[in-house]
């Protein structure tokens, strides 16, 4: 006896059932990617206030080694390198391992005298240029 093979059709997926599938996954899509994207701008800009806030301990820990804070001309870096110009401090150690940059690749302002106190570190945010709203908004050591 011999057997033969069932002739029975394989049926696949018809077009339209395919076109419903990608239809479905690109409604889930839209649905889902803006959420994600305004997930990572948060990250942003909390990335950015935990940078601020370290370098806030930072110029605390400068200003009690050497009874005052950097000058404006010496900036950030003085707290990563002794710096050589104006009033030279004594007492000096690195108070940073890196320079910091903000999330969108711009170094981090420093003011002195701040407008919420004696000195401020800010970021101009998204945009990299004073104020702004929402994410181009500035991100600084005065807000909470």
């Amino acid at each position: 006896m011999r057997r033969f093979p069932k002739t029975g059709r394989q049926r696949g997926f018809t077009l339209i059932e395919l076109l419903v599938v990608l239809v479905i996954i690109g409604l889930l899509a839209a649905l889902v990617v803006p959420n994600v994207l305004s997930r990572a701008d948060d990250a942003r800009v909390t990335s950015a206030r935990s940078d601020i806030q370290s370098l806030m301990n930072a110029l605390k820990l400068y200003k009690l080694d050497n009874f005052r804070y950097p000058s404006a001309d010496q900036g950030l870096d003085a707290l990563l390198r002794k710096p050589t110009t104006g009033s030279i401090p004594a007492n000096w150690r690195p108070y940073v391992e890196k320079q910091f940059k903000d999330p969108w690749g711009n170094p981090y302002q420093y003011a002195v005298p701040g407008r919420a106190g004696e000195v401020e570190v800010f970021s101009f945010g998204a945009d990299g240029k004073p104020g702004g709203e929402g994410l181009d908004a500035d991100i600084g050591s005065w807000q909470p």
